[in-house]
């Protein structure tokens, strides 16, 4: 079982390395250039010590040392380091460039697919963990893609140049470096082998904190309300010490790393000084070439340490990696098909055949649900809470499709109709408001951005909404951000309402759309939808039923079914259920 874990990660590693290679692909000119830098630069770095060396040589003794020559070789060192100083900047802004620019396509990807997911998905995801995905996860993921080009090229290049020149110099000594390697492979697998899993732990677990602290920032006047601070802070606290926990399991064996390493760096230094002492003793190198081989014992167990470091980011960025790869290869909703029509002038005939929809398998919700309704009717929805009233809304604006049936505007499947034309055909007012960062204005005329002043300030008007919009100090130029900054509850109701009344698109949705606005405004603001849904087909779902008596249809829903159908006076003389919920709301007590 184990093997076969095992066997699933590497396969997982090398997928993600695949679908990363694909990006940097596009960029694959500027990763040859970094190459060939990175070459030029370790050619240099090791073409110095041979000079060095060579300078080490004419020191013969008092008296007897060709300063000419030592000042010819200075030169070279000095122009050779230029060179690689030269060559390490332009490498570095390479693998800037391309680090950046795959990381913005990345997020640009990530974010595009955003778009166009199905909400099923966003309903089951806590909001923090797409954030932490798309944000978090990319920089972490970004640091260990830079660290692998600055890195891991340059590392690989100097460890097989140095034995080169190794081989070049001597043989003997270098066969003593190449036995000591594989101890620094042993430590990379092992490092790497044991970071994985831990980085991943992490990962997941840091999602997990950061959709809680959105959540509790998001709702911090409900958990003050509730007096919930104590839960919340146990909530953190425990999944802060599990983050915490793991953590310092993935950082401790990322920071085996480094002593490890040195301690090979160390076997091979010692190595290579004492068989290069002894073969200087006999005569046979030069102590200017055994200068060479204790620089280049240097040079080349410094990568493994730098290596060995990048294997263990490598290993976090490619969790990090596989995260955002899992949202981005999400399956997206179903695209509108090329014969799709576009809905223009809906008339509002709508009818629901046959429907079943469930949100997950196991639980049944909307059951053979029929409904006609004609062009200009008023539909109310009533019933206890989760009977399936906002799902049928969702269903209507195909923000979710049907598991079976079919429902049907102006004669097409809206299977058959573009999103955005069926959308546009609808107004929709909820309880929970939405407003974007802008000013007023901007908020208003969202559905019609083209739309006159003086278009705007009469929609306000019959929303009832002009007169607390002149009291803000810039009026319709007052700006505000997406939680509506210092506007009630009520006022950014008004708001959206006044966004519905300014395009008055055929068919209107009204869900629980003056929940938050006083009694007085409430009977202006009934008055004013009265006028608009005038030849309007409107679906209206209401928990106070005294906003609903005038509705043309009142259908009464139960577990995802209508059990009772007809106009207020009808279902009231019918002393069914609906009675039961409108006698309940005036009850009188004693």
């Amino acid at each position: 079982m184990p093997d076969k874990d095992m066997e699933l990660k590497n396969k997982s590693q090398s997928e993600t390395l695949r679908k990363v290679l694909r990006y940097i692909r596009k960029y694959r000119f500027a990763v040859l250039l970094s190459i060939f830098l990175a070459a030029l630069t370790v050619v240099s770095t090791l073409y110095v010590p041979i000079l060095t060396g060579d300078a080490v040589d004419l020191l013969l003794g008092r008296g007897l040392v060709d300063m000419t020559a030592i000042i010819n070789i200075m030169i070279k060192i000095a122009v050779v380091m230029l060179i690689t100083a030269a060559a390490q900047w332009v490498m570095n802004t390479c693998n800037n460039y391309i680090t950046y620019h795959v990381i913005r396509d990345i997020r640009e990807d990530a974010f595009k697919k955003l778009e166009i997911l199905p909400l099923k998905y966003l309903d089951s995801k806590a909001y923090g963990d797409i954030v932490s995905r798309v944000i978090a996860d990319v920089d972490t993921f970004a640091d260990g893609l830079l660290m692998g080009f600055t890195q891991l090229f340059t590392g690989v290049l100097t460890i097989f140049g140095t034995l080169g020149f190794m081989l070049m110099t001597n043989v003997a000594i270098t066969l003593v470096v190449v036995c000591i390697t594989p101890v620094s492979f042993l430590v990379a697998r092992f490092i790497a082998k044991g970071t994985y899993t831990m980085f991943k732990e992490q990962t997941v677990v840091r999602g997990e904190q950061t959709s809680l602290i959105e959540e509790m920032i998001e709702n911090q006047k409900i958990v003050k309300a509730f007096s919930m601070e104590g839960s919340v802070k146990e909530q953190f606290k425990e999944i802060n010490g599990r983050l915490n926990g793991c953590s310092l399991r993935a950082i401790f064996f990322s920071s085996i790393t480094n002593p490890a390493t040195r301690f090979v760096n160390s076997l091979v230094y010692a190595g290579v000084g004492i068989c290069g002492s002894f073969f200087a003793i006999r005569g046979g190198i030069s102590v200017g070439q055994l200068s060479i081989f204790l620089s280049y014992a240097n040079q080349y167990t410094k990568p493994f340490n730098e290596i060995s470091g990048v294997i263990t980011e490598l290993q976090n960025a490619i969790v990090c990696a596989s995260r955002i790869f899992e949202l981005i290869e999400e399956e997206p909703q179903t695209p509108d098909s090329e014969e799709a029509i576009v809905l223009e002038h809906a008339d509002g005939n709508v009818e629901l055949r046959n429907v079943y929809f469930q949100y997950t398998p196991e639980k049944k919700l909307i059951q053979n649900f029929n409904l006609s309704v004609k062009p200009g009717q008023r539909v109310a929805i009533v019933g206890p809470t989760g009977c399936g009233k906002t799902t049928i809304i969702n269903l209507l604006m195909r923000f979710y499709d049907v598991n079976s049936g079919g429902i049907i505007v102006d004669g097409t499947d809206i299977r058959d109709i573009t999103r955005g034309s069926l959308r546009t055909s609808y107004g929709m007012v909820l309880q929970e408001t939405w407003l974007r960062s802008g000013t007023i204005r901007d908020n208003i005329c969202m559905g019609r951005p083209g739309a006159a002043d003086e278009e705007i300030i009469a929609a306000a008007k019959a929303a009832h909404a002009h007169s607390f919009i002149k009291r803000l100090p810039e009026g319709y130029d007052t700006v505000i951000n997406e939680d509506g900054g210092s506007l009630s509850q009520g006022q950014k109701q008004l708001l959206c309402i006044a966004r519905v009344m300014l395009c008055l698109p055929p068919m209107l949705i009204l869900d629980e759309a003056t929940s938050s606005i006083d009694t007085r405004t409430e009977v202006k603001i009934q008055n004013a939808f009265a006028t608009m849904m005038k030849g309007r087909t409107s679906f209206i779902v209401a928990h106070r039923l005294s906003t609903i008596r005038e509705a043309d249809v009142i259908l009464v829903m139960k577990d995802g079914n209508i059990i009772e159908q007809g106009s207020h006076e009808s279902l009231l003389a019918q002393g069914g259920f609906y009675s039961e919920l409108y006698n309940s709301q005036f009850v009188q007590t004693a």
